[in-house]
């Protein structure tokens, strides 16, 4: 099936593209535009007006782009011997890249001098547009490798049992689609001394690098996952349960009645998902791949 790439899932990021766009003219009019004859007026300011307005209507011209905020554009218009070159910069933060807005408004501001050149230059031509450089997005946030990092899933559940459990599944096959090695899958009962042993083991004995649990973090009476957490963590990572609380309520207005905590015990990173299919999915496209940057800042490394 053809149409719009599906973004809902993407969070948002920031976003940069660089076009180009050169046009070949003579000597002649070179000295025309020099002695201010151009037929038509200013080709600069023209270019860099059209250009610009391209670049916020993108959406209306290429079918299958997504309608976007534009943060910035900036056309710059430089005049050779036998050439104008055009550069197009975009930013935005958005779920997409910007690379189509800049070559639209590059594409267009170099037709708007086309336009006002042709009745003196019957050799003027386009000789290419292009993408100089792209960007943004989570791609630039993915580690090299992932296979070194190991990883245990814990769901917290008085109802499931292996056999019927699908969150639990969800996360497994999420990290292990990004390379991770899993070391141990649990399904335990809604209690928080369970709980809190099953978590200590996969951090003190077991070493693993992140465990990431389901299930527990509501208002019910039996749910103790967070309580449980909080009693070994040595460091919390409020920003990583605030950002799944902040990306899952822009969808559901029942996101906000999660109470999941997120840090870091040892070296090893633990973060309470809901226990939703739903909402698991949401909250593992919402911290991968940038959570996986942790572990080089917990052995030292700088940020970037």
């Amino acid at each position: 099936m053809t149409g719009m790439f599906d973004v809902s899932k993407k969070i948002d990021t920031f976003r940069k593209a660089t076009a180009q766009a050169v046009l070949r003219i003579s000597s002649t009019t070179r000295l025309h535009i020099d002695n201010g004859n151009s037929p038509k007026g200013n080709i600069i300011e023209a270019a860099k007006i059209s250009g610009t307005m391209a670049a916020k209507k993108t959406y209306d011209l290429i079918p299958y782009c997504h309608p976007i905020p534009i943060d910035y554009v900036k056309v710059d218009v430089s005049i050779g011997e036998s050439q104008i070159q055009i550069i197009v910069q975009v930013k935005s933060i958005w779920k997409t890249g910007v690379e189509m807005e800049a070559l639209t408004a590059a594409s267009i501001a170099s037709l708007t001098i086309y336009d006002m050149l042709k009745p003196i230059d019957e050799y003027l031509s386009i000789e290419s547009i292009r993408l100089i450089e792209k960007k943004g997005g989570i791609n630039d946030f993915k580690e090299s490798s992932c296979s070194k990092i190991r990883a245990a899933v814990l769901v917290a559940s008085d109802t499931r049992s292996k056999q019927e459990d699908e969150s639990g599944r969800i996360i497994i096959e999420k990290l292990k689609g990004i390379g991770c090695n899993i070391v141990d899958y649990v399904v335990t009962p809604d209690n928080k001394a369970t709980i809190i042993s099953e978590l200590k083991r996969f951090s003190d004995d077991l070493n693993v690098d992140i465990v990431i649990t389901t299930g527990g973090t509501g208002i019910g009476p039996s749910d103790f996952t967070p309580e449980a957490t909080k009693e070994i963590l040595e460091k919390e990572l409020f920003g990583v349960a605030e950002t799944i609380r902040a990306y899952g309520q822009r969808r559901t207005p029942l996101s906000m009645l999660s109470r999941g905590v997120a840090g870091v015990r040892g070296n090893t990173v633990i973060i309470n998902l809901p226990g939703s299919v739903n909402a698991v999915s949401e909250s593992l496209d919402c911290i991968f791949p940038g959570i996986l940057h942790i572990f080089k800042m917990l052995h030292g490394h700088r940020h970037r």
